[in-house]
């Protein structure tokens, strides 16, 4: 007897074949139709999609749910943004930290996000947010994968203890080099920046994850620096640039030389739709800049791209509830990505392209993987997409982590009462 068969399921990924999964010890070990077997737990899932579970490649857990502390962005800049949480900073302790996280993390499993890269935030001599974080993964790990990359918020060389802070988190457990080039003093420092991280995480065989480019300024171009560097030291596919926004405004003829070498050195990207198209642009008039870096462009060159969350109500972003499905639908919107595989492109931008950038094992929805599942009330990805759906069961190692009963709503039109759920048939 296995222990839980969902039955009637639309593949995430698939063909529109019904099939149903099976799964025993936390594995799925039968993807057929009309499966012949018995399980502990059956769910119907009556022709709803399921997809592996969604992926925020790129989060602040440090600072989440601090919105007002100690009072809002009014210019809804990023610097303001940093500047705001150097202010919140000395008053955080672990107790606030881990009661966030894990407020958050809750709202996630409800999402159906079961894997989250978070960047922490180092440049502070106690390294108080590591320490929390780091039990924060150990307490959360039943229900979510939690990686954390070691992030200098205030400059690798700009903050004159960066340096040593970052080597004492990752020796405390950190599993990813971070960096903000584009933070430091000067482009040469922004460079050297890259470099010094690369080899650092080259020489422990850790990934990469870097802010880089957060800028509306088309010259500035650490992804290159960080594009080369990253063959330089062999690390290929084991890099993200996050954000890269400055590609948005880039001349066409630089990005036609740039993207070629991003793709060379199999670097991740990963975009923030919801909070690239809310900071950047904030000092142009009109016309503005949207400010998310060429998700259509890079996806077209064949390199992976995943999208985060970046911010839920904290120092940068007011808003939010963490759901992917918002996420990757700004981003299509933006991107202008409405044609049909381009919708599909974005439901994986948030499901199987962050499980590649975060370098996930055993992600997926075939026989072998974990039985990490999602049911949505929904079709298919697109549907998904267009109504950011209930998630009505989400699965841990096969184990239910969330439930929500299916929504309709009644409207009574006249004499009649109509059942409605936005479904397009």
């Amino acid at each position: 007897m296995l222990d839980l068969i969902i039955r009637n399921a639309r593949r995430a990924g698939g063909s529109e074949t019904l099939v149903d999964i099976g799964c025993q010890n936390g594995m799925i070990i039968a993807i057929e139709p009309n499966l012949v077997a018995e399980a502990q737990e059956e769910y119907d899932a009556g022709g709803h999609l399921v997809s592996a579970p969604f992926v925020d490649s790129h989060f602040h857990m440090d600072a989440t749910l601090t919105y007002g502390r100690p009072r809002v962005n009014q210019s809804g800049t990023l610097l303001e943004g940093i500047a705001l949480w150097s202010e919140v900073k000395p008053t955080l302790d672990a107790a606030d930290i881990k009661e966030r996280a894990h407020k958050l993390c809750r709202w996630s499993a409800a999402n159906g996000t079961l894997a989250i890269r978070s960047h922490v935030d180092i440049c502070d001599p106690s390294l108080l947010a590591v320490d929390a974080l780091l039990e924060v993964v150990d307490e959360v790990k039943p229900y979510i994968d939690l990686q954390l990359v070691a992030f200098p918020q205030d400059g690798f060389y700009r903050d004159p203890q960066a340096e040593e802070l970052l080597i004492r988190a990752l020796d405390k457990g950190v599993h990813v080099v971070g960096g903000i080039p584009h933070f430091e003093r000067s482009m040469q420092d922004g460079s050297a920046s890259v470099t010094a991280l690369c080899k650092l995480a080259a020489d422990r065989g850790l990934r990469v994850d870097m802010h880089c480019d957060e800028s509306d300024d088309p010259l500035s171009r650490h992804v290159e620096m960080l594009a080369q560097e990253t063959v330089r030291f062999g690390l290929q596919g084991r890099v993200a640039g996050s954000h890269l926004t400055s590609m948005h405004s880039m001349d066409n003829y630089y990005v036609s030389k740039l993207i070629p070498l991003m793709a060379e050195a199999d670097l991740q990207v990963i975009a923030n739709p919801l909070i690239n198209i809310t900071l950047q642009g904030r000092h142009d008039t009109y016309p503005k800049r949207r400010g998310m870096t060429r998700v259509k462009e890079l996806m077209a060159a064949g390199l992976n791209v995943a999208c985060g969350h970046d911010c839920v109500m904290d120092p940068w972003y007011s808003l939010g509830s963490h759901d992917m499905l918002e996420v990757a639908s700004m981003g299509l919107h933006v991107g202008q990505m409405t044609g049909q595989d381009e919708m599909r492109q974005m439901f994986r931008s948030v499901t199987v392209n962050g499980a590649q950038a975060l370098g996930l094992e055993k992600y997926g929805l075939d026989v072998g993987c974990h039985a990490d599942l999602v049911v949505l009330q929904a079709k298919d990805e697109i549907e998904a997409l267009r109504l950011k759906p209930a998630r009505l069961r989400v699965y841990r190692k096969g184990k239910l982590l969330a439930s929500t009963p299916e929504q309709h709503t009644t409207v009574y039109w006249g004499v009649e009462e109509n059942k409605i759920d936005f479904k397009f048939t």
